[in-house]
């Protein structure tokens, strides 16, 4: 499986990114384990908000790439949505 996820910064930033493993991807965004993206070094702790799942890697990356273009505003709703 493949993720596309979001995760809530301590500095109320939100950052979006996929991976074959969350539980490990959220891990080095917040420092256990070497990894995390230099953006969110900076801006630990980093807490998961939302997250969806696909099949196809071309997939959880087009997925992506949608909600990095996206507003804060319009990924605040995506959460809101998703709870």
């Amino acid at each position: 499986m493949h993720y596309i996820y979001l995760v809530r910064c301590s500095d109320d930033s939100l950052y979006c990114g996929w991976t074959t493993d969350l539980k490990r991807r959220i891990d080095a965004h917040n420092g256990h384990i070497p990894g995390g993206a230099k953006y969110t070094r900076g801006r630990r702790p980093v807490t998961l908000v939302y997250a969806e799942s696909f099949h196809q890697k071309q997939e959880a990356q087009r997925r992506e790439y949608a909600i990095k273009r996206m507003t804060k505003t319009k990924k605040l709703r995506l959460i809101k949505g998703a709870k």
